[in-house]
């Protein structure tokens, strides 16, 4: 498990985090969101020892970072970091004997990897020659090639057509499964929501919330509930003690002001005729992106 403890770094007089802290535990994709500026990419680079922290620490398995652990992590910066006139396949295979591979594992792994991220046939292609989507997916690669014990995806998504997005998915998810944490950032809040079990935020240099998703929803989600019913819903605004949300035509949202409200809407709706649905909603993660900053 990776665990960030009250970390604190500045720029002259400008402070970028303070007081960050949060873990990252094994076999869950942890969402690191936040606004451009907010922090995110400066607390990944504090993890990884690119920057170093004006104060707080950075422990892995209960142990602070080394340089020699370090070796064993993997990381997809936001820019493209790879040689554009080097061959994909030879590239990937070479930073992965940098990690510390030999030379036939390193190969046996970009192959494999090429192979799932269906990179294949562009292997002795040089970089500059794919698109920028095949770029990015030969970013995940050269992350993945050691086998890292954690993961730390800058953007991972970005320039990916929804198709590519499937595919970097299911290798992340493989590796998920197999233990390793993964933490990433991104602004595509709907992948996020798909594929985090766990989402920090971060606003102005200071987490705003940490936890399971579900959690979070729990705690910043407003009760609201969705009605469907056979003719027009309008009439449920007129219901004592509910705001109406949104309605359209035979749907209505609405929030009750007090416990038992729902259930009164649901007895009026049933008296009026057919129902189709009623269920609690949900809040999305862009809710309550926006309520926890």
């Amino acid at each position: 498990m990776l665990t960030v403890t009250s970390i604190s770094r500045s720029f002259g007089d400008h402070r970028v985090l303070d007081d960050v802290s949060f873990e990252v535990r094994p076999g869950r994709m942890t969402g690191f969101l936040g606004a451009n500026g907010s922090g995110k990419t400066t607390t990944m680079r504090i993890v990884l020892g690119v920057l170093a922290a004006h104060g707080g620490a950075v422990h892995w398995e209960g142990a602070p970072v080394t340089g020699e652990m370090r070796q064993r992590f993997g990381y997809m910066p936001e820019e493209r970091g790879l040689y554009p006139k080097m061959g994909v396949a030879e590239q990937i295979a070479w930073l992965g004997q940098l990690h510390g591979l030999d030379q036939a594992t390193a190969r046996r792994n970009t192959a494999r990897l090429l192979e799932q991220l269906e990179l294949s046939a562009r292997a002795k292609d040089k970089l500059e020659e794919l698109s920028l989507g095949n770029q990015q997916r030969a970013q995940v690669a050269a992350a993945l090639v050691h086998d890292p014990v954690l993961l730390i995806l800058d953007e991972p998504f970005s320039g990916l057509d929804p198709i590519a997005v499937e595919t970097v998915l299911g290798v992340l998810r493989e590796r998920a499964a197999g233990g390793v944490p993964v933490l990433f950032s991104s602004h595509q809040l709907s992948v996020v929501e798909r594929l985090c079990d766990d989402v920090v935020i971060i606003s102005g240099g200071r987490i705003a919330a940490a936890g399971a998703r579900d959690e979070l929803r729990a705690r910043y989600g407003t009760t609201r509930f969705e009605i469907v019913v056979a003719g027009d819903a309008g009439w449920v605004g007129d219901v004592p003690g509910v705001r109406l949300v949104d309605v359209d035509g035979p749907r209505a949202v609405f929030e009750p002001d007090d416990d038992g409200v729902d259930q009164v809407v649901l007895e009026a709706a049933l008296r009026k005729g057919t129902v189709r649905s009623f269920t609690p909603v949900v809040p999305t993660l862009d809710e309550i992106f926006m309520e926890a900053i």
